[in-house]
């Protein structure tokens, strides 16, 4: 009797543990904990240091606004933030205490889901079930947008539904735009030549991508993206993961910042985190559906 009982139990005993390295592998736990040692145990001295962050304004509802906000830029000529909503497709500029300032009704943009600064009255949306990248011009008196109007690039790599382009970032150096892919897979591609600045130069668009970086993001997936022009960093925010990582110039993790209660000074955990952005001062912004608005500052020395 007991030899009949022991292939079962061996048999359970196995099957827990492939489940719980299943879950370790979606999760990306090994990772994340190899990262966590290896930083503990020699600090790097060379990144932002996102742990030392704190929340200043936390779970603050964006009045006015229902309809669930996706992704966050910072123009740094208006210093004011920008966001846009799918439900009711609208660019949203916001001030830096999350109020809103101006409404632009968006026309033809299929589902905006990013909205990054690219230069002066400059902005890329994107339509992520599309994968189109579509550049506008904002001038303060704009109050409707028609993307058919618009310079437009269509990339169509790996079209699946809703998990598309998530995030934009832009290098204004480099004149590289950061496109992040959500998930299945998750990717971070970066485009050269759009948007198209130089009319007397012929059109050439070069997409990157960066396997050895990608596969270090040890996230479940990406929902927004945050250039550095100062370091040259990268901002990869991670709602499913509840995260934010930062990347060096080489693509390796340096630092986190942790969206879960207890962490940052957060009294609870941040929802559905869709947008992040950083001002020239260092700030983090950063939006929640449906209509939250947090602001994250480094904790005094």
């Amino acid at each position: 009797m007991r030899r009949h009982l022991r292939l079962p139990l061996i048999f359970v005993a196995f099957l827990s543990v492939a489940l719980l390295a299943a879950a370790a592998h979606e999760f990306r736990l090994f990772e994340r904990g190899w990262f966590n040692l290896r930083t503990w145990w020699q600090p790097s001295d060379q990144g932002m240091d996102l742990d030392r962050y704190r929340a200043v304004i936390q779970a603050q509802p964006i009045d006015g606004l229902d309809d669930d906000v996706s992704a966050l830029t910072f123009d740094p000529e208006r210093k004011t933030l920008f966001t846009v909503t799918n439900a009711r497709s609208e660019l949203i500029e916001l001030s830096l205490a999350g109020r809103i300032l101006r409404r632009v009704t968006l026309v033809g943009f299929g589902d905006p889901e990013a909205v990054e600064y690219v230069g002066p009255n400059s902005y890329v949306i994107t339509d992520e079930r599309q994968q189109r990248l579509i550049r506008v011009r904002l001038d303060d008196d704009t109050r409707t947008l028609d993307a058919s109007q618009a310079e437009q690039l269509t990339l169509g790599i790996g079209l699946n539904g809703n998990k598309g382009f998530e995030g934009l970032a832009y290098d204004s150096a480099g004149k590289r735009l950061f496109v992040a892919k959500e998930r299945d897979p998750m990717l971070i591609y970066e485009v050269r030549g759009f948007p198209h600045d130089q009319p007397d130069q012929p059109y050439a668009v070069q997409v990157v991508q960066d396997r050895k970086r990608d596969r270090r993001l040890f996230v479940r997936d990406l929902s927004s993206l945050q250039f550095d022009e100062r370091s040259g960093h990268l901002l990869a925010l991670s709602d499913e993961s509840r995260l934010v990582l930062e990347l060096d110039v080489e693509g390796r993790p340096l630092s986190t910042l942790s969206l879960r209660k207890g962490y940052q000074g957060l009294e609870r955990t941040v929802p559905q985190a869709e947008g992040i952005a950083m001002d020239d001062a260092g700030t983090l912004y950063l939006v929640s559906e449906p209509n939250l608005f947090y602001v994250f500052k480094p904790a005094a020395d």
